[in-house]
């Protein structure tokens, strides 16, 4: 579990409650079921429209990848490239075998197996990319179904709100109800709006960021798979994984046909 992801939005809910405490609020003022019913049950409803079975399926897995910590030191994979590279120049690609099978990351060690099978490049390079393209767009789509929670969130505050209001102006018989009835109508608004800018969109920017972080090693690992199948030196493998691994903005990055 990334306990940073949970601190961070902790940290949102404590200064909302905390603000509107201080303010002189009352907790009870923000605990409203029948607003959270409306608002949650809401967009749950909505997310349901929206996509298929097979895309809602994928929601566990989306929060696991979202929530879960994971290691990626791009250091430790560019030296075991390098390695590689030296093993490959030395001894050939079939000794390869060895340390492909034995590397516990698994994109790498698909393509240092291709390697060793003696796989054309441009086929290595056509297999690996596509690939990459399944692990981005099946991460694009976990995004989603945060974004359009985050979407429908606000809007189903404002529903909950106007339906609050409805009911408030059913009873102006009871004036002295009016005050905290329509306090009680914008909790609706105020849970669509915090949850998606508190909760949906930053999860989905999360997901969005983890992926770009993910397909960066992933093509970076390509460009090493590839040099490695060239026999290029070593100390060049290193430089060109280095190099391509410090351009942050993808647009910037260049492919890994100019890489090679």
């Amino acid at each position: 579990m990334e306990f940073i992801t949970i601190i961070g939005i902790l940290i949102g809910i404590a200064a909302l409650v905390g603000g509107f405490l201080w303010e002189g609020g009352h907790m009870i003022g923000l605990l409203q079921w029948t607003s959270a019913l409306i608002v949650f049950g809401g967009t749950a409803a909505a997310v349901i429209v929206s996509f298929s079975r097979a895309k809602l399926k994928t929601f566990p897995r989306a929060i696991a990848y979202a929530f879960t910590s994971r290691k990626q030191d791009n250091d430790r994979l560019i030296e075991d490239v390098v390695s590689m590279a030296t093993t490959a120049r030395r001894s050939g690609v079939l000794a390869l075998e060895k340390q492909g099978e034995d590397h516990d990351d698994p994109f790498l060690k698909e393509g240092i197996q291709l390697v060793v099978d003696g796989t054309d490049q441009q086929l290595i390079k056509q297999i690996m990319e596509l690939e990459i393209d399944a692990v981005e767009q099946r991460h694009e789509g976990y995004a989603k179904l945060f974004e359009a929670a985050g979407g429908y969130a606000p809007t189903m505050g404002i529903i909950g709100t106007v339906m609050g209001l409805i009911h408030v102006l059913g009873s102006l018989s009871e004036p002295t109800n009016l005050g905290p009835s329509i306090a009680l109508a914008f909790t609706a608004t105020l849970y669509g709006v915090a949850s998606a800018n508190l909760l949906f969109l930053p999860i989905a920017s999360k997901i969005k960021s983890r992926n770009e972080e993910d397909v960066l090693r992933m093509e970076m690992l390509l460009l090493g798979i590839l040099s490695v199948q060239n026999g290029d030196h070593p100390s060049l493998v290193r430089k060109k994984l280095e190099s391509f691994a410090s351009q942050e903005n993808r647009s910037m990055r260049p492919s890994v046909e100019e890489a090679l």
